[in-house]
C-alpha cells in the first residue's frame, strides 16, 4: 500500500518545505526592514516578501487536496510530477514577487494552470471510480 502513495508523500513534505522556506523569507525581512511582529505594513521591499508567503500560504491546501485526490484515483506519478511542478512554479511565483510585483505574474499563471491540470486528472480518477466501464460495455 505505501509504494502506491511515496510518491506523493513526499512532494507532500517537499511542500512543507518550501512553505517553511517562505515563512523563514519573511522572518528574514522583517529583521533586514525592521517590521516587527504582529505588523504588516513597512517598506515595499518587505512588504512584496510577505505577500507572496501569504499568497503561496493561502493556495497551499487547495494544491495539498488535488495533489492527493489525483494521485488516489487517478495516477500517483502523474500527480507527484505535476506536484513538482506547480512546486516550482510556486518558488519562480515567491522569488519574481520579491523583486518586483509585476514578476508574480507568469508563475502565477503557470502554476494555475497546473492545479487546473490537477482538478482535470481528479475529475476523471473521480468519475472512472464512481462510474465503472462496465456500463458503457454492453
Amino acid at each position: 500500500m505505501l509504494h502506491q502513495i511515496a510518491w506523493l508523500a513526499a512532494v507532500t513534505i517537499l511542500g512543507v518545505l518550501e512553505q517553511a522556506y517562505f515563512v523563514m523569507q519573511v522572518i528574514y525581512a522583517r529583521r533586514r526592514c525592521k517590521v516587527s511582529p504582529p505588523g504588516i505594513s513597512g517598506p515595499p521591499e518587505f512588504e512584496r516578501i510577505f505577500r507572496a508567503q501569504v499568497n503561496c500560504t493561502e493556495y497551499f491546501p487547495i494544491f495539498l487536496s488535488l495533489l492527493w485526490v489525483a494521485g488516489i484515483f487517478f495516477h500517483q506519478a502523474s500527480a507527484a510530477f505535476c506536484g513538482l511542478i506547480y512546486l516550482y512554479a510556486r518558488y519562480q511565483y515567491f522569488s519574481g514577487y520579491a523583486c518586483a510585483a509585476n514578476g508574480r505574474l507568469r508563475p502565477l499563471y503557470f502554476s494555475s494552470g497546473v492545479l487546473g491540470v490537477l482538478i482535470g486528472l481528479s475529475v476523471v480518477g473521480l468519475f472512472v471510480h464512481f462510474i465503472p466501464l462496465t456500463i458503457f460495455i454492453p
